[in-house]
């Protein structure tokens, strides 16, 4: 049923004229902008950080737990004062005044636009029935791609629309592409990893002791919480299926059969998954990145895909694997 709009005509005698009239000369309501930081913004902040390995997560120019987290572990890696601030001291050592532009342009191909692009079912039988859970979007592809919130890719081309054939402006992070698995790293060396659930963060770290990854995550939550203690990595599964079952959800409709999902970004794991040695928990992607490092998981380690693919170029079975 639709909604029906009334107007009543005002007791007091006054016209609806009158009335418009007055709220024209209401007082406007202002909005109170930040200060610019003294060197550079939370834009370059957040991309100079992701470039160096420190990741902010979603890209999307505001401030938050996961930019600060990202710049205390880099100020701590860098011998500067460990504040989680945007300051110049961190700036000058990330590079702001010399480095590449935190922006570049990107032209949008056929290729892109074609997705193909999938309408994805609440119900997790009707996802079992998809070929892949892909991009719903070209607007959600091209925001992964470029490590991006959707928000700021649109804002950053407002009078641009988002089509192929059209350039637009996007932050100059390493592209990520969910078809392409990651090579192993050969400057990783023997790593081990560390989950803090207090700092919601994962650190690889090689033997010497040198911070070489850093990225915000999501792990476990009151009904599931992260199982402490030393794990180590068991497999590296790029473009895994899921398999799901209601048994292992405490939030599950009972009434639900079991299912295996496709592999996709819009996967519950993400393009990859990382298995450890205790039964279904593993540390892999998400479907909602603007989510990582702000909700509870279901007890495993969620990352956003870009960071989950870099995690897995960095591990092999037999890699250390501690939840603190």
């Amino acid at each position: 049923m639709g909604t029906v709009s009334t107007f009543a005509a005002p007791a007091n005698g006054q016209t609806a004229a009158h009335h418009r009239t007055a709220a024209l000369h209401r007082p406007r309501t202002t909005t109170v902008r930040p200060a610019p930081l003294p060197c550079g913004d939370l834009l370059g902040f957040q991309v100079l950080l992701d470039r160096q390995g420190f990741s902010p997560g979603e890209i999307d120019s505001k401030g938050g737990d996961n930019l600060a987290h990202a710049l205390a572990a880099l100020q701590a890696s860098r011998e500067i004062a460990a504040t989680g601030e945007p300051d110049c001291d961190t700036w000058h050592a990330l590079g702001g005044d010399s480095a590449e532009a935190p922006i570049t342009t990107y032209a949008i191909t056929e290729r892109d636009a074609r997705g193909p692009f999938v309408v994805i079912p609440t119900a997790i039988e009707r996802q079992a029935r998809l070929s892949a859970l892909g991009y719903r979007s070209l607007v959600e592809e091209l925001a992964e791609r470029f490590h991006a919130s959707p928000a700021l890719l649109q804002q950053l081309n407002r009078r641009v629309r988002i089509i192929a054939g059209h350039t637009i402006r996007v932050p100059a992070t390493q592209p990520f592409d969910p078809n392409t698995k990651p090579a192993p790293d050969p400057n990783a060396g023997d790593v081990s990893i560390q989950v803090s659930r207090d700092e919601s963060a994962l650190r690889a770290i090689r033997a010497d002791g040198t911070l070489i990854f850093f990225a915000p995550v999501s792990s476990g939550s009151e009904h599931d919480p992260l199982p402490l203690g030393q794990w180590k990595v068991t497999s590296v599964n790029w473009h895994p299926k899921f398999h799901y079952n209601p048994n292992l959800f405490w939030d599950a409709d009972p009434d639900q059969s079991r299912a295996t999902l496709p592999p996709g970004p819009n996967s519950p794991v993400g393009v990859v998954w990382i298995g450890v040695n205790i039964a279904h928990y593993g540390m892999h992607g998400t479907p909602e990145p603007g989510h990582v490092g702000h909700t509870e998981s279901h007890g495993c380690v969620r990352l956003t895909n870009w960071d989950a693919a870099r995690l897995a170029s960095l591990v092999k079975p037999g890699t250390p694997v501690v939840f603190q």
